[in-house]
């Protein structure tokens, strides 16, 4: 019998399957995904503003490291304050929603 397996791009399901199971492993995969979201969103908006590092920190007041820091997905220290400083010099605003820690798939 030639058994088929159900291909997926959904990136916590595949790292499900490589990772233990568990609550502890999937806060931390959670807590690394929305650092490399937050970063993506920063170079993306720096990027379409046509700004280079070093001008957007003259606009918020702060060093290209710091930006450059922001920008890296490993970079664990963002805080609300420095987000806002980065959304108002690029014209924009945050929203920050609550959403549940249960999967959709738990939820059917």
């Amino acid at each position: 019998m030639n058994k088929r397996t159900k291909r997926t791009d959904d990136g916590m399901a595949i790292l499900d399957v490589i990772t233990e199971d568990t609550p502890e492993m999937r806060a931390l995969i959670s807590e690394e995904a929305e650092n490399l979201r937050i970063a993506k969103n920063i170079y993306k908006l720096r990027t379409q503003a046509g700004l280079s590092q070093m001008e957007l920190a003259r606009r918020i007041g702060t060093t290209q490291s710091v930006i450059s820091r922001l920008e890296d997905a490993d970079y664990e220290g963002h805080s609300l304050a420095m987000l806002q400083r980065i959304a108002t010099a690029l014209h924009r605003r945050i929203e920050i929603r609550w959403v549940s820690l249960r999967r959709k798939s738990a939820l059917a």
